[in-house]
């Protein structure tokens, strides 16, 4: 879906902390619950067309895998990188020496080495996008982008087309395909970053990251939801609609059914993709008893306690 927000990283980077309003010495619950409050105020399936709350949404998705990320969080915290987890520079590594001038270029205050500024290049830009000085720049690949792209599980499962942003206004379209995994990552040839001295462009590496969804769950092909049902169709039997990711479709809860009873829907789950076929939908029954008092539920319940009792919890205590 074209439009929806840039990925953490495609604008000036903002402290995680902020982002998630909580403060620097926040325990991992309290970062996971001050995240699932943004996301479920700001998740895009309940947020058609609004693209502040879908970038609200993306910045604290973005945030969290940051925070969640132990090594990354120290090093952050540590000031030895930026919101976005690059290093920050901290010199050329001559410490208080500084470089001494002798008349014919620089030199290491200490070791006395001479100061080339095609090392300087090759470090920051890499071995094979150097300069040679007056001899012209040599010819490198550029660095590939990495972006996080999330997206919501009804996309992951159905495929869709999104927009990133890179830095310097640039945008491409990327095709999610159909029942694309967390953590899966896309790699666009060509697509990263400028080679130098007229060589190749980098790739970009897009990492997908599946939003939690209010009603589906992943697990592995399958997709799983808990289906409530009322006292009486649990008792009685009954043909009810289901939601599913191609829309609502009927089946049968059998007559006596417990709470814990799993429907299965063939092909309802992961779509067919790689050669291999599609999932099941499960859904696990779950009775619910209505909302308030039913005068007459109560007074027969009463009657069937005294008159038919049962033991459910027999099987927790063995033979004791």
């Amino acid at each position: 879906m074209a439009g929806r927000a840039p990925m953490w990283g495609h604008r000036t980077m903002q402290d995680p902390y902020k982002v998630l309003g909580i403060a620097r010495d926040a325990s991992p619950a309290e970062i996971k619950k001050a995240y699932r409050r943004l996301a479920k105020k700001h998740h895009p399936d309940s947020n058609r067309g609004d693209t502040d709350a879908e970038r609200k949404f993306s910045d604290a998705t973005a945030a969290y895998d940051f925070l969640n990320d132990k090594d990354k969080r120290a090093a952050y915290d540590r000031g030895e990188i930026d919101a976005a987890g690059h290093p920050k520079f901290a010199g050329f590594g001559q410490g208080a020496r500084g470089f001494a001038h002798d008349g014919h270029g620089f030199r290491g205050g200490a070791s006395g080495a001479a100061f080339d500024p095609e090392d300087l290049f090759a470090q920051i830009f890499g071995a094979d996008t150097g300069m040679r000085g007056a001899r012209g720049p040599r010819r490198g690949r550029g660095a590939d982008a990495s972006f996080t792209l999330t997206v919501s599980l009804r996309d992951a499962m159905a495929g869709a087309t999104q927009r990133v942003a890179f830095e310097g206004g640039r945008k491409l379209d990327v095709k999610i395909p159909a029942g694309v995994a967390d953590g899966q990552q896309i790699r666009l040839k060509g697509q990263g970053n400028p080679g130098v001295g007229g060589g190749p462009a980098g790739d970009a590496i897009i990492t997908i990251k599946v939003a939690d969804d209010p009603v589906f769950r992943r697990d592995g092909r399958n997709i799983r939801i808990d289906l409530p049902v009322t006292v009486y169709e649990a008792v009685l039997g009954a043909r009810i609609k289901v939601p599913t990711l191609d829309g609502p479709v009927e089946v049968t809860v059998p007559a006596n059914a417990n709470t814990g009873k799993v429907l299965r829907l063939k092909g309802k789950g992961v779509p067919a993709s790689d050669g291999q076929p599609a999932g099941d939908m499960l859904a696990t029954l779950k009775v619910i008893l209505p909302d308030t008092a039913d005068i007459e539920l109560v007074a027969l319940m009463e009657e069937l306690a005294r008159e038919r009792p049962y033991d459910v919890r027999r099987a927790l205590f063995g033979n004791n």
